[in-house]
């Protein structure tokens, strides 16, 4: 395998975006190589609209300089890495131009706002790949240790055959018909709503964990609070609070997926249950250090759930961390993400989760929307469809991308 390291110096890594997403990577590029053995590598340049805000966090969170202008910095020969932690709609104009200028690209999920800027991307990627060019996109979930766990079980056959599984990601930030209106309640910026911001998640765990792919879906989208405060008065909210889907997978299993943004008392709950013929797993991210895990081989007497403290040096990741039972955080999953991406690039690997597995989610969520349009008709989702190639990104992504009026929350 080729290394993809620069010759006699560190990579240089650029992030874009530098609030709640941008906060997380770089508290992880700040913290993984105290940790792992990953390759020697710099924080070069935190990138973000506002000068003086991304200036103040350049030097807060360890970046040796900060820049307004994404483009100036993905041409320069010290950048190596580009860490995209802007919104959906900044996704596919940023990360194919990375990939065009061989820098190796790192992505916050989903992929993208549409189907057809997410195949745009896997394209590149694709190309890009064939000249030792890495890309990843950040499903930062899957380094959960007990969810890596989880898999490794799954895989091993100690539930034998899935059956079904259920996810549901519930949040409440929006409870609040006082809550404001934010780029995150605009289709134009975000996409979708808690579809693409988390349930996002929830399907991609259902197929990590399982290894099966989405075949096909029954979506319903709702939106509750239809008007939220703005600027100049009450605006128009253009996505879902909340969205249901049951999954069809390749492999048999069925899969049901619930995701809400107004789940009143629920402040970032991702629940996953996974039956299978001889056992079954339960976990909850606002526990995220327990598996549960119930072995229905043992004696009916013996049988019960039975909880796994998942800090043990045996288990993902726990190596690097600390003594027996001392608990790991949500920011350890970006911390492992990194390690995973730098490791992935000094290897010459592709990395998981990629743009395809990127693209293939991006499936599902289409598919979804157009079930909920259809009124909960079973959707089929496409299989392995070739990405397309040559064409120009849609004019609303490259020109929104350009507008200087863009919302001034547009960069988080």
């Amino acid at each position: 395998m080729t290394t993809s390291l620069p010759v006699g110096r560190p990579l240089g890594v650029a992030a874009i975006g530098y609030a709640f997403m941008g906060k997380a990577h770089s508290n992880a590029w700040r913290n993984v190589a105290s940790f792992f053995d990953v390759p020697a590598f710099e924080q070069k340049v935190l990138v973000g609209r506002d000068a003086v805000q991304v200036a103040f966090a350049a030097g807060k969170y360890g970046w040796a300089e900060s820049a307004t202008d994404w483009r100036s910095v993905i041409s320069r020969d010290d950048i190596d890495i580009v860490d995209i932690c802007a919104p959906g709609w900044m996704h596919a104009e940023i990360a194919i131009a990375a990939l065009e200028a061989g820098k190796h690209v790192l992505v916050e999920k989903p992929l993208a706002n549409t189907l057809e800027e997410a195949e745009l991307m896997a394209s590149a990627a694709a190309s890009a790949q064939a000249r030792g060019v890495q890309s990843m996109v950040g499903f930062n979930y899957r380094r959960v240790p007990a969810l890596s766990l989880a898999r490794e079980l799954i895989a091993e056959g100690r539930l034998g055959t899935v059956r079904h599984v259920r996810a549901a990601y519930l949040q409440d930030w929006l409870s609040d018909v006082e809550a404001p209106m934010s780029w995150r309640l605009r289709k134009e910026t975000a996409g979708s709503g808690a579809l693409g911001d988390i349930a996002s998640h929830a399907i991609d765990q259902v197929q990590y964990l399982t290894g099966q792919t989405v075949t096909e879906v029954t979506g319903t989208l709702r939106t509750f609070v239809a008007q939220r405060p703005g600027a100049a008065g009450l605006e128009e909210v253009t996505v879902d609070d909340a969205a249901w889907a049951t999954l069809g997978l390749t492999g048999g299993v069925s899969a049901s997926v619930e995701a809400s943004r107004v789940a009143t008392g629920q402040k970032n709950s991702l629940k996953i249950e996974i039956y299978g013929s001889l056992g079954s797993l339960t976990f909850d991210l606002e526990d995220l250090n327990e598996l549960g895990f119930l072995d229905a081989t043992l004696p009916v007497r013996e049988q019960g759930f039975r909880r796994i403290l998942v800090n043990e040096p045996e288990h993902p990741y726990l190596e690097a961390w600390w003594p027996q039972g001392h608990v790991l955080g949500w920011e350890h999953t970006f911390t492992h993400q990194i390690r995973d991406f730098l490791c992935a690039i000094r290897d010459g690997e592709a990395p998981s989760p990629s743009f395809e597995d990127g693209l293939q989610v991006q499936r599902v969520l289409a598919a979804v929307e157009e079930s909920a349009r259809n009124r909960s008709v079973v959707t089929g989702v496409p299989q392995g469809a070739e990405p397309a190639r040559g064409k120009a990104l849609p004019p609303t992504v490259a020109d929104a991308a350009r507008d200087q009026s863009a919302p001034t929350a547009s960069i988080r």
